[in-house]
């Protein structure tokens, strides 16, 4: 099962672990599916360490799950950030993914234990390499921006399925919004 991801730095293919981790597979499936990364950027990057993106809001700050705002770990031994490529779920702790997710630049062993891993880049990762070379500003975001023009399913082991009744499609949101006094917890990884 894979994903293709299309950015405005090339393209790169994600193979997705839905057997070890079909709870957060089903997710980024039919977000992908959806349209819901589509336009999405990458919104912070940390070069030698990683990229992370799939916040509709492009700061860190937003996203839902098609579970509701958050959905619980498929955290399992034998899935490591023992590479580069690795595609990990970002949270801001403990059963707290939604639709954001990072990818490695090289093996990060020190987030075992802390993120679902469920996939890995199999084609493109000279894509990845493009992007972690680009400037970032003091709050690593990049200064050329890196948009995802689309997700789109290549495999897909529920096709034809519906959704459990308990999930739904979130709505992406049609404009940025705007800071509030209301601070909203930033996901973030540890490093």
């Amino acid at each position: 099962m894979s994903v293709s991801i299309v950015t405005s730095h090339g393209t790169f293919l994600i193979q997705l672990f839905y057997r070890e981790c079909p709870k957060t597979c089903r997710n980024f499936v039919e977000l992908s599916k959806s349209g819901y990364y589509d336009g999405v950027l990458i919104h912070r990057l940390i070069p030698d360490f990683m990229a992370q993106t799939g916040d509709p809001y492009g700061d860190g700050t937003g996203g839902e799950s098609i579970y509701g705002p958050t959905f619980e770990d498929e955290i399992l031994g034998r899935l490591s950030h023992d590479v580069k490529g690795i595609v990990a779920m970002a949270n801001a702790g403990r059963n707290t993914n939604s639709s954001q997710f990072f990818i490695t630049f090289r093996p990060c062993p020190h987030l075992d234990g802390k993120h679902t891993v469920f996939g890995k880049v199999v084609e493109g990762l000279h894509v990845i390499d493009d992007i972690q070379m680009l400037k970032t500003d003091k709050k690593q975001k990049p200064l050329k921006p890196v948009t995802i023009f689309s997700a789109t399913v290549v495999e897909d082991p529920w096709k034809g399925e519906k959704l459990p009744s308990d999930c739904s499609i979130p709505e992406k949101p049609l404009v940025k919004k705007k800071t509030t006094a209301k601070k909203v917890k930033e996901q973030c990884l540890l490093q």
